[in-house]
């Protein structure tokens, strides 16, 4: 490591200016009596604005979305005990989806650890089976170091959360200060090229595919390898399906789009998916809610092609004929000058005959509801959202349920890092700290959060945190008064028996968000959709809480059940 050495710093400076180092612009927040010097070294400068959020979880959550939004490395500070264990849950949640973050976390003094001290938990064995790494800092002198080596390791390969544990007493301590300007690690190699025989025999399989599909995930989003990805589907006029966490990595609006595939993807991905002959799967991982039953999946004769930076990842729940390990964005690069190669040897693609099951299965239109007069459809909210607002560069957020699949389905994501949403974890609350996060990145856009009554009760009190930052996020709860997935689940799989999945004893959302200083509307009737996200996209400065009576009946459509496979979905 190459180093500069400044004057003699206690560890809360050096934590302070190692923030200011990394150029971290947000740092979410709550303190406690473990992390008082550090905020007081917060306090004294202002080169990184803390937040201050209502509980932990929500500040983990909004750093977690603020990374995904913008690529860069979300950092939150959390005290010790009750203070770390809040933050677990967005911990997991960023682990799992692959978020670059760094968390900061308070430690009782080094000589009462392991002594049940006030406030202590063993936060590096807590959080251990749910972070790319941790750090117990000892010595004043290990937190530059450390901190360099987190943000480097959350950043680089395939990202996720570092967590550093700071004792209080490591904190007040003095030393000289040293940042590192680079960091080596020995046991840590990435692999950013793949093996060029591979990326060849890859590209050669697909130019001779009869029935070829690609299929791209959330590593392509984190790769910022959307552009490329376009270019690579267009120059070989392929069908391409992105999975949750992929969307907006290829346009939804292109015709060689299929939409999303998995447990809730349209009848013609999923169908393409099963009966490919040569699938391409790149920053993708074959998870149990993409491709259903692993053996349904296999007993179809196909090649498999699997691009990936994590080489664990690959051959993990199927078996792949031609592995690629690298960067996605250097692999498709490689790929495209094979394809151009092979183009010019006048090798011929020919698959019409393909595209001509494909409109078959198309003409399912498995997605269409039936539109009601009567009562709010959920589906057509989300609809009336996007037409209003496709022409704009919006951002839009999920919590975890029906209404996260209705927005993956129904709002059509041209671009990527627009859709901020806890796809591996599944973590409900996560909607309004997300929009929170992607507000503060991007303070002029329009920043939706689609929601419902239940996930959004789980971080409500983040309302005061929008309200203290004057954060004009558009909260559009679609209201159906139930646990709406548990519902549908207990409809299709539990003799509709409807245990603890109603809703009982709601508040009355439009007073509770005036109480909080913003804006609440109540609407049930079909005609008032358009009208009321209008006036609530209209006010600019305001957080907007729309509380949508929707059906209670609608269910989400099409359906793969746990256990079967991706053709043997449900349609309405």
């Amino acid at each position: 490591m190459t180093e500069g050495q400044i004057a003699e710093l206690t560890g809360a400076e050096i934590v302070s200016r190692c923030l200011a180092e990394e150029q971290v612009e947000f740092l979410f927040g709550y303190p406690g009596g473990a992390v008082l010097p550090i905020y007081d070294e917060l306090f004294k400068q202002d080169k990184v604005k803390h937040i201050l959020v209502r509980h932990e979880q929500a500040g983990v959550h909004a750093a977690d979305a603020y990374a995904r939004a913008t690529g860069r490395v979300g950092v939150a500070l959390v005290t010790s005990g009750p203070g770390v264990t809040n933050a677990i849950t967005g911990i997991a949640t960023a682990h799992m989806d692959s978020v670059p973050m760094v968390i900061l976390t308070g430690q009782v003094p080094t000589d009462k650890i392991g002594e049940d001290a006030f406030q202590e938990v063993d936060t590096v064995g807590i959080t251990r089976p749910c972070v790319k790494h941790n750090i117990l800092v000892r010595r004043a002198q290990d937190i530059a170091p450390a901190i360099k080596k987190a943000f480097h390791l959350a950043a680089t390969g395939r990202p996720g959360p570092v967590v550093v544990d700071i004792p209080k007493d490591v904190t007040l301590n003095s030393t000289k200060y040293f940042y590192p300007k680079t960091v080596s690690l020995r046991s840590y190699n990435l692999v950013t090229r793949g093996h060029s025989g591979q990326i060849k025999k890859a590209v050669d399989l697909l130019m001779s595919a009869k029935r070829p599909m690609i299929y791209s995930g959330g590593g392509i989003i984190m790769g910022n390898a959307s552009e490329l990805l376009s270019q690579f589907v267009r120059a070989l006029g392929y069908p391409c399906t992105n999975t949750l966490m992929g969307l907006g990595g290829f346009p939804a609006t292109d015709p060689l789009y299929l939409g999303m595939l998995g447990m809730h993807g349209t009848y013609e991905a999923n169908m393409a998916m099963q009966d490919c002959d040569v699938l391409l799967a790149i920053g993708a991982r074959f998870d149990d809610r993409v491709i259903g039953n692993p053996e349904h999946f296999m007993a179809v004769d196909r090649k498999i092609i699997h691009v990936d930076v994590d080489p664990s990842s690959i051959s993990k729940r199927v078996k792949i004929d031609v592995p690629i390990v690298g960067d996605v964005a250097e692999v498709l690069k490689a790929m495209l000058n094979c394809i151009d190669e092979s183009k010019s040897s006048s090798v011929e693609v020919n698959v019409d005959a393909w595209w001509k099951q494909i409109g078959v299965w198309r003409e399912k239109e498995s997605s269409k509801f039936a539109v009601s007069d009567e009562v709010i459809k959920p589906q057509s909210v989300v609809q009336t959202l996007y037409e209003l607002t496709k022409h704009d560069d919006v951002f839009v957020t999920s919590d975890v349920g029906q209404h996260q699949m209705w927005a993956a389905q129904y709002y059509k994501f041209d671009r990527p890092r627009r859709w901020i949403n806890s796809g591996g974890l599944g973590t409900m609350g996560v909607g309004l700290p997300y929009a929170m996060g992607v507000q503060f990145a991007y303070p002029d856009a329009t920043v939706a959060c689609i929601t419902g009554e239940a996930s959004i009760q789980m971080c409500i009190q983040e309302l005061s945190t929008a309200q203290q930052y004057s954060l004009p996020i558009k909260v559009i709860t679609l209201n159906n008064r139930y646990l709406g997935m548990v519902r549908q689940w207990q409809e299709f799989f539990h003799g509709n028996r409807y245990s603890e999945s109603y809703v009982d004893a709601l508040p009355d959302f439009v007073k509770l968000a005036e109480a909080y200083g913003h804006v609440g509307m109540r609407i049930e009737k079909p005609s008032d959709v358009e009208g009321a996200l209008k006036e609530a996209l209209a006010l600019k400065d305001r957080l907007v809480f729309m509380d949508f009576i929707t059906d209670q009946e609608e269910n989400v459509y099409p359906m793969i059940p746990g256990g079967k496979g991706l053709s043997e979905m449900i349609l309405k």
